[in-house]
């Protein structure tokens, strides 16, 4: 069975940064996909940001695109989110996701693993 485990998030004034972290362990997560994908009160979740297993390649909504890097360390098992220059329409909980299903990162749909995840709030 496996498990994602996130931490990083926080309260921040508008501009400011936050590193998010997920921690997968008890699957061969480094072979799958990795994303982290955000939702708002009253909103659809969406796909924020997603990671081939390579890091190859990656994808970004264009609402985040130039504002946050997306990473992984495959040998100690985490996927890293840091976001710059936050908004206060960031502001939402962050999940950790995994694909197994071999879709494409961009796919909202191929993400069958989350974590709990962590709360963002950006302050005006």
């Amino acid at each position: 069975q496996g498990q994602l485990v996130e931490s990083g998030g926080g309260l921040v004034q508008a501009g400011g940064s936050l590193r998010l972290s997920c921690a997968a362990s008890g699957r061969a997560f480094t072979n799958y996909a990795m994303a982290w994908f955000r939702q708002a009160p009253g909103k659809d979740r969406e796909l924020v940001a997603g990671i081939g297993w390579s890091s190859s390649s990656t994808w970004y909504a264009d609402s985040v695109k130039g504002r946050c890097t997306i990473s992984r360390h495959n040998a100690k098992g985490t996927v890293t989110l840091q976001m710059n220059d936050l908004k206060p329409e960031d502001t939402a909980v962050y999940y950790c996701a995994a694909s197994s299903t071999g879709y494409s990162i961009r796919s909202e749909v191929g993400y069958d693993y989350w974590g709990q995840g962590t709360q963002v709030t950006v302050s005006s």
